[in-house]
């Protein structure tokens, strides 16, 4: 019961740090030795992404709505800059089943992979985790008299999406992003 207890603790907070950052489990949190511990930065790097697309600081990019009109399309804009929808069904990406990654349209940050792509039946591009958690961000989003979590990049703050708690296993997460709102970049 013992190495149970283990292993979840290491899953567990493998899943958080994966998701919040190292100080999101402070080292009495788990209760468990030092080796445990040390075990988990490796595990976390592992459930997000394996350090693929990985980078300490993300500068941050700021641009005026001309900026933006010069090099994105009339419905990247739409989605992008002034937080539209693309229609359900639309987007190309909704079906791609090719390996690789999938980064911001406005910027060109590695968002998403398609190790962690999943067909979740809405008509939108969907994926279990980003590719790495300060890759994106989020606030809420109170429109259409719901409350819902929009996701946004971390570097441009382009409107990439809502993420909902329906998704698959091991994240139980489900990004359901703007197709339109990402670029896909095939693994070579």
């Amino acid at each position: 019961m013992k190495s149970f207890s283990a292993l979840t603790t290491l899953v567990l907070s493998a899943w958080l740090i994966a998701c919040n950052g190292p100080a999101s489990v402070p080292p009495s949190a788990t209760g468990e030795s030092a080796a445990l511990n040390a075990a988990i930065m490796p595990a976390a790097a592992l459930m997000a992404g394996g350090g693929k697309g990985r980078t300490d600081v993300i500068e941050k990019i700021t641009k005026t709505d001309a900026e933006w009109k010069k090099i994105l399309t009339p419905e990247q804009f739409y989605v992008l800059r002034e937080h539209g929808t693309e229609r359900a069904g639309t987007s190309e990406l909704n079906h791609n089943k090719k390996k690789g990654v999938y980064v911001c349209a406005a910027c060109g940050l590695t968002l998403f992979s398609s190790d962690t792509k999943f067909d979740s039946g809405t008509g939108w591009p969907s994926f279990w985790a980003p590719i790495d958690p300060k890759h994106v961000g989020t606030t809420v989003d109170r429109s259409f008299f719901m409350s819902r979590t929009e996701v946004h990049c971390a570097r441009c703050g382009g409107h990439l999406g809502h993420v909902f708690p329906d998704g698959p296993p091991p994240t139980g997460q489900r990004y359901c992003m703007n197709g339109v709102s990402l670029k896909f970049e095939e693994a070579k």
